[in-house]
């Protein structure tokens, strides 16, 4: 068992690590900024904070994954788009991998094929 305080600076900790690149870019260019970190479900935390720290809008990154993956994975950018009433900008990031764009797909098939068979020898 983890104590509270124990989690709560664990959890700073990791805010840190994963924000630092982003304000030590900021900070070379003297732009002003506020940083906050939530803790849970990460779409609720981002519509939650947006609508406390009254954002006008939310900029978020997200991977060009093809259709049927999106169909299938939890996107926090879809839940996001889905909670939230504050305007949201999303930022296409890099291409997925080859796992990710044939990979995915072609197991989906595959799965669907078997199924396809099962069914009609019933």
């Amino acid at each position: 068992f983890v104590s509270s305080k124990d989690r709560a600076s664990y959890h700073r900790e990791e805010a840190d690590k994963a924000t630092r690149p982003a304000r030590d870019l900021l900070d070379s260019f003297k732009v002003p900024y506020a940083c906050h970190s939530e803790v849970g479900d990460k779409a609720t935390r981002i519509c939650q904070a947006a609508h406390r720290l009254h954002c006008d809008q939310i900029v978020m990154s997200t991977t060009r994954n093809n259709s049927l993956t999106r169909l299938v994975e939890n996107s926090v950018t879809n839940r996001v788009l889905e909670l939230t009433t504050v305007p949201v900008m999303v930022i296409a990031g890099d291409p997925p991998s080859k796992l990710e764009r044939y990979g995915i797909p072609a197991s989906i098939g595959g799965i669907l094929a078997l199924l396809f068979l099962a069914a009609s020898e019933l």
